[in-house]
């Protein structure tokens, strides 16, 4: 981490996602004066909290879609921390498991790693020895390879050895939980960065953390606390129009090539933040580079370019209630399901169990989640309620469905992603930004604190 500036710069983030409030809060650290815009009224972009009342009456609150951290998800925990939210209260930590409703598939001891996936690996049910075997050959392999391989290698390239019982019940929902990109369409550069961090870096970067609280509490509305507790201006429900006009984002003055001062809603800053999403981004440049210098509209244009290049895959998830009793009760509090054409679906929650909201109800809330979604709504939704039926047994009553359509970009190989540098003073962070990591809170947040390290 580094130390306070010696020059502080007056900063405006524009966006309160997880990389808007992490690059906020890293500003603050350093000392800068820092404005933080947010068009909606509430903070966490899309990962945030929805108020909602069940069938049977309770009042919950759920997230727009199911979220899982894991514990290599380091910057993210100590920014957390940072601002006063205790991660072993607000999540639920419990060792890597992706089993299935009949008890086969993996499941890793709290060991250290990577002890803990060989043992895992050697004793997970429903495997043949040789298939085992395979799996722990080509694991060593990529270790030694440094975890690294051809940038146009997919992940299905990367494990076309292995057996097809192991690619469809362990590489392909490890791989759409990772990367939200089927195995086929998947950056194996990618993929084995996360399973590097994960299985084979540090103990309990495996472990699965789900949360027991709602999104905003995990971090956005403490960060906006912390953020108002040490200076900074909080403006929520505030849009910022950048063009031309007395509240829009334009460059004042600069020569080409220097920095130039911003104005954000009629005030000057030494930088701008950007940590909005990428498809948001062309109308931003676009009205910016109109009043922009010719050098600083060309680095606009080659970014929006990039960012252009981008496609987007859609997550799902089904929140359905079931008749509370040991039927209902999953054995774990996330199991893997078997996903076909029929069955979309890849892993259902127990909400009830993960969040322990269930006390004397009669019905139990669960969460089914179909990453790389691209069904209508109303059909995924009812063939979640068939894949209940049939992988489950249980009769479940849809409550709320919600489509993220933009989740995640399509992780695919050899992909390009636009830079941080957008142009100077004018930085873009988000989990689409050039990074190791796919679109996940983790590398939205690393993204946050990287932009605000960059403004030096």
């Amino acid at each position: 981490m580094k130390s306070r500036s010696s020059q502080p710069r007056r900063v405006a983030v524009i966006g309160a996602g997880w990389a808007g409030l992490a690059a906020a809060v890293r500003a603050v650290q350093l000392g800068h004066r820092v404005s933080l815009f947010e068009a909606a009224r509430q903070p966490g972009g899309r990962a945030r909290s929805v108020p909602a009342t069940l069938p049977d009456g309770r009042e919950v609150v759920l997230d727009n879609g199911q979220h899982i951290l894991i514990g290599a998800y380091t910057d993210t925990l100590a920014l957390m921390r940072t601002v006063g939210v205790d991660p072993e209260r607000a999540l639920l930590r419990r060792p890597l498991a992706l089993c299935f409703p009949d008890g086969s598939g993996l499941r890793l001891p709290d060991w250290t790693a990577p002890l803990d996936a060989a043992w895992g690996i050697a004793r997970a049910r429903g495997w043949r020895w040789g298939e085992r075997l395979a799996l722990l050959r080509t694991a060593l392999g990529w270790r030694r390879a440094g975890f690294t391989c051809d940038a146009a290698a997919s992940v299905a390239d990367l494990c076309a050895a292995l057996p097809a019982r192991l690619q469809r019940e362990f590489i392909e929902p490890l791989c759409v939980s990772a990367l939200n990109t089927p195995m086929a369409q998947a950056s194996g550069t990618v993929f084995l960065r996360v399973l590097k961090d994960a299985l084979f870096s540090q103990r309990g970067g495996s472990h699965l953390l789900l949360p027991r609280v709602p999104l905003g509490e995990l971090l956005p509305e403490a960060a906006l606390r912390w953020l108002t507790a040490h200076g900074a201006a909080v403006h929520l429900g505030e849009r910022v129009v950048v063009g031309l006009g007395e509240r829009a984002a334009v460059p004042l003055a600069g020569a080409d090539g220097d920095a130039p001062t911003w104005a954000v809603a009629g005030q000057p800053f030494d930088a701008v933040l950007l940590a909005v999403a990428a498809q948001n981004m062309a109308p931003a440049l676009a009205g910016l580079a109109q009043a922009a210098t010719e050098q600083i509209a060309n680095q606009m244009q080659s970014w929006q370019a990039q960012a252009a290049g981008l496609r987007y895959e859609a997550i799902t998830t089904v929140y359905a209630q079931a008749a509370a009793g040991e039927a209902a009760t999953l054995p774990l509090p996330m199991l893997a399901l078997r996903p076909d054409a029929q069955h979309p679906a890849q892993f259902v929650f127990d909400r009830d169990a993960i969040t322990g909201d269930s006390g004397s109800s009669a019905t139990r809330l669960l969460a089914f989640v179909v990453s790389a979604s691209d069904g209508e709504r109303a059909a995924v939704e009812a063939a979640v309620v068939r894949q209940a039926r049939a992988q489950l047994g249980l009769a479940v009553t849809p409550v709320r469905t919600l489509t993220e359509k933009r989740a995640t970009f399509a992780c695919t190989p050899a992909l390009v992603r636009p830079p941080q540098r957008i142009a100077p003073g004018l930085l873009a962070c988000g989990d689409y930004v050039q990074g190791p990591y796919p679109a996940t809170l983790e590398g939205a947040v690393r993204s946050g604190l990287a932009a605000a390290e960059a403004l030096g």
